[in-house]
């Protein structure tokens, strides 16, 4: 008796062992799921002039609470800004459709339900919103319901404000030349981060300056913080509406119609090549929101005026001046306008019209140095519009305009903002950084994805599929050995009680 039970138990534990091994090994297949390689989320920038799809992905592990974001696709919108179709029922929906279906193509599909996307609008729906708040309303709820129909994770559309979209601008740019403190690691950080650069934004309607301070501020609406990898930052950042390019451009040409009349039909432009003549509507192209203080009163905007251009670059400088001012300030230091802020130092990046403006500029004049700029600006005023488009082989609407928006930039950084010689090689002028175009995009897709949901992920990891067959075939073998010796020893306990 003591024998048979000394037989048994092994042959039990072998068949015991082997079912919990096959049993481990069918729930591992159909509870445990290997994560996503990538999350997706989508960044619809409307402009004032035109709008942007950025597509980011992010590892679904993340750092500190914020996704490793980078950049995996990019479109742009055919046509206009949305706040360019108030009043056109339908418009601003249907210009977004051929990026949209770019998405759901560039998209693994089963990551299409998860990927969230967003709409965010600038200073062209900021100043629609002051002139016209239901059409405003309007265009906005005709795009999130268009964004609805498509396969995504539609999360709004919303106006950012002007601190908004510095801020994120602000991330993006230090985002991508890794200066922030990523990865963490048993309490110590492998990239300490190298120390954060201020961010310049030049877009249609506004323009933006930010940069971290330690200054204890003096105005509470250009102050911002914000929370990156665990760490918080103390920003100063500001947002000029009506100081964007086009809105600068429209705000001159007031200037211009104003000081001059228009009595004569003709107005003399000192910032467009000498002898390059063109005509404006004054109701389409000239007077707007940004440009009410220069409207004359009881003056036909249905009108047209000739514009002669002279080539004047001291009057065009002496003119880009006065739609400045820099005689009222309220506090120990200002820009321009009477808006606080302390003293810039460190590194800059400048971007969007910043870059367009200095690329055409090195381009006509080989002057790429900052400190440079007002020689340049005297050059590029002195070309004829026909020199201008043979060298850099762009069309004459973009090429009228270099020598104005070369002061206006000139004037904005040194008397606005502050820059002098020592600190103007400071700024560097781009387009993108580590492969990402640079805007407020990426800053604001960096900072939502700090409260995006992190897909929940089994503390156990799939097994391969080589072990896992391996240790299938392994569990069979004793499961098998087992009953092979129950039932040998069933036979020989059977045979013996025969005999008796």
């Amino acid at each position: 008796m003591t024998l048979r039970y000394a037989q048994v138990v092994p042959a039990l534990v072998l068949l015991l062992l082997g079912l919990i091994g096959i049993l481990l090994l069918a729930l591992s297949t159909s509870v445990i799921e290997k994560p996503p390689e990538y999350e997706y989320g989508i960044v619809l920038d409307a402009g004032s002039s035109h709008t942007s799809m950025y597509i980011y992905k992010w590892p679904s592990n993340k750092q500190n609470g914020t996704g490793i974001v980078t950049q995996h696709d990019e479109c742009n919108v055919k046509g206009k800004g949305i706040s360019g179709y108030a009043g056109v029922p339908g418009g601003a929906a249907k210009s977004l459709e051929e990026c949209l279906q770019k998405a759901v193509q560039s998209i693994p599909k089963a990551r299409h339900h998860k990927t969230p996307l967003y709409l965010g609008a600038t200073a062209g729906m900021r100043l629609l919103e002051i002139v016209n708040t239901s059409e405003s309303h309007r265009v906005l709820k005709e795009v999130g319901a268009k964004l609805k129909t498509y396969p995504f994770n539609f999360k709004g559309s919303t106006i950012l404000s002007g601190q908004e979209e510095g801020a994120y601008g602000w991330v993006t740019v230090n985002y991508l030349l890794e200066n922030f403190a990523k990865y963490g690691f048993v309490g110590r950080w492998l990239n300490p981060g190298k120390g954060t650069i201020g961010a310049l934004d030049l877009g249609g309607a506004s323009t933006q300056i930010t940069f971290q301070t330690e200054v204890q501020t003096e105005s509470p609406d250009t102050s911002m913080t914000l929370k990156l990898y665990g760490e918080n930052y103390q920003l100063y950042t500001h947002s000029f509406l009506c100081y964007g390019q086009d809105q600068f451009l429209r705000k001159l040409l007031a200037l211009l119609i104003t000081t001059q009349g228009v009595s004569s039909g003709k107005v003399l432009h000192p910032c467009y090549p000498n002898g390059y003549v063109t005509s404006v509507n004054l109701e389409a192209d000239v007077f707007s929101p940004c440009t009410e203080q220069y409207k004359p009163k009881n003056i036909d905007l249905k009108k047209d005026v000739t514009l002669q251009g002279t080539g004047n670059n001291q009057q065009c400088l002496s003119t880009v001046q006065k739609v400045f001012s820099f005689d009222k300030c309220n506090f120990s230091k200002c820009s321009f306008d009477g808006v606080y802020q302390p003293a810039t130092s460190g590194k800059f990046m400048a971007f969007s019209a910043f870059y367009f403006s200095k690329s055409y500029v090195s381009a006509l004049t080989n002057i790429s140095d900052p400190r440079l700029m007002k020689m340049a600006s005297q050059r590029v005023c002195n070309m004829s519009i026909s020199q201008m488009t043979t060298i850099t082989k762009q069309p004459e609407k973009y090429m009228k305009n270099v020598c104005a928006v070369s002061n206006f930039i000139h004037v904005l950084l040194t008397q606005g903002y502050g820059f002098n010689n020592s600190t103007l090689p400071m700024i560097s002028f781009e387009k993108k950084a580590g492969g990402a175009s640079v805007g407020w995009s990426l800053g604001y897709m960096l900072s939502l994805t700090s409260h995006l949901p992190q897909e929940s992920v089994s503390v156990l990891k799939a097994i391969p599929s080589g072990p896992w067959t391996g240790l299938l075939i392994l569990f069979s073998a004793l499961l098998l050995m087992a009953l092979v010796q129950l039932v040998l020893l069933c036979r020989k306990s059977k045979s013996k009680m025969d005999v008796i």
